[in-house]
């Protein structure tokens, strides 16, 4: 794995940073990011994760000692972050739960699975779209409870629209799909298994070059000691958790410690973004964090491949 350091890093992220420059430069039109980012979430990544799961025994899925470790990681940050929010960055409890988000959300599907499909090959599909699928199905959700709360204490009203939406996301339902053609033993036709995989082929490029283009776009200012502690929150705190939990705690074998420790010392993801943009609060800090999170990344992750290695 050490010689996979810089030859694997390095080249995921020039397609990050050829997106990034496409986006600063207008070489694309203005809404690029955008279009390109919902052909991966709705159409790409779902074709993916169908295909793959349906060929999956559903209980490689359910593996609770790597769901404990690479879960344990995330709540236990998002907690600590939760807290030092409340107490250290004073601000509205909605503010408080997108900071604590932020802390612990990994960018799975734009970085991490791109980057553990190189690393790793398919074997790391599935304890890769676990980490996706619990980040977005547990962890979003228990954010916008915080912010339903504070919406209800301040007497506005509680609305549980972005709640619903978030277990209608394509990529929640493509796995449901998949585990359920799995648990049936379902005969997927040969032209539906070529379709769903030359879409499926398109994600690593196009999610890198997205996720570039997105950073092109977001702004950079804000609470300056606020963004650094989340920075070292995301890319060094949440991914020591996890060594320990993945490690220690439950011992894991094979892969599955070092593709947790890798998931959880991702930048932070865009649908943090997308969500403060939803409650109007927390924007400038959530695009600063995840644009400074993910530039420092590169060098976080080439020290993590060669340490894990060790």
């Amino acid at each position: 794995m050490a010689n996979l350091g810089i030859n694997i890093i390095l080249p995921l992220f020039a397609i990050l940073v050829a997106g990034y420059l496409a986006g600063r430069y207008k070489v694309l039109a203005e809404h690029s990011s955008a279009v390109l980012s919902r052909f991966v979430f709705v159409v790409s990544l779902p074709a993916l994760i169908f295909v793959s799961l349906s060929r999956v025994p559903v209980e490689d899925f359910f593996n609770w000692s790597y769901l404990g470790a690479l879960g344990g990681g995330m709540l236990a940050m998002f907690c600590i972050a939760l807290l030092v929010a409340r107490f250290a960055f004073r601000d509205t409890l909605t503010a408080n739960g997108l900071h604590a988000l932020t802390a612990m959300y990994s960018s799975t599907a734009y970085v991490g699975l791109p980057l553990l499909l190189t690393v790793f090959g398919d074997a790391a599909l599935v304890p890769g779209v676990i980490g996706a699928v619990i980040t977005g199905a547990v962890f979003a959700p228990l954010a916008i409870v915080v912010a339903e709360i504070d919406r209800a204490e301040a007497g506005k009203g509680a609305h549980w629209a972005p709640l619903v939406a978030t277990f209608r996301r394509p990529p929640i339902i493509a796995t449901a799909a998949g585990l359920l053609a799995s648990a049936t033993g379902m005969d997927i036709p040969v032209p539906v298994t070529a379709f769903c995989q030359l879409l499926g082929g398109a994600f690593v490029p196009c999610a890198l070059f997205a996720a570039g283009l997105f950073i092109a776009g977001c702004s950079v200012r804000g609470a300056t000691v606020e963004i650094g502690w989340l920075v070292i929150a995301k890319l060094i705190i949440h991914p020591l958790i996890t060594w320990w939990l993945a490690y220690r705690v439950f011992e894991l074998d094979g892969i599955l410690p070092a593709v947790a420790v890798i998931q959880a010392a991702l930048p932070s993801g865009v649908p943090v973004f997308v969500l403060a943009q939803q409650y109007k609060s927390f924007v400038t800090r959530a695009s600063a964090a995840i644009a400074w999170s993910t530039a420092l990344s590169v060098l976080t992750l080439s020290a993590l491949l060669l340490l894990l290695e060790h």
